[in-house]
């Protein structure tokens, strides 16, 4: 916890907070996408009830890394990720992971137009234990 961290550098709450933000600013603003033949794309839940973020990652042998957090899971803001990385960039991506949400689904075909889309196998398997069910 922020609190733990202050109390192990013997400094307050907000100079760790401060010290965050610091680091943070400068990662994004040195940050190079460079490259980026495979990505992830996934949501997680905070909070409480359904407030989820998106995240983009780069998941290449050798390079794994977060590329891109959104504030909500919508199709707005997960094409917000493709105005950040361009048309070029993005029509270089070879692999995508993600799982069937409709809107991943759609914004990674209009944009990832040369990119193999491998559904995650946790999705599947899912899907395939409620048509055995049915």
């Amino acid at each position: 916890s922020w609190k733990e961290t202050a109390q192990s550098f013997h400094t307050s709450w907000e100079k760790v907070v401060q010290s965050v933000e610091y680091v943070v600013q400068w990662g994004l603003a040195h940050r190079e996408l460079g490259t980026i033949r495979a990505i992830g794309v996934d949501e997680i839940q905070y909070g409480k009830g359904h407030q989820y973020l998106t995240l983009v990652y780069q998941i290449e042998a050798g390079c794994v890394r977060l590329l891109w957090v959104g504030k909500e899971r919508t199709l707005e803001s997960f094409g917000k990720f493709f105005t950040l990385i361009g048309k070029e960039l993005a029509s270089r991506i070879e692999f995508v992971c993600s799982d069937m949400w409709k809107p991943y689904l759609t914004l990674i075909e209009k944009h990832c137009t040369n990119a193999l889309n491998i559904l995650d196998r946790f999705h599947i398997v899912a899907k395939l234990n409620l048509a055995l069910d049915e």
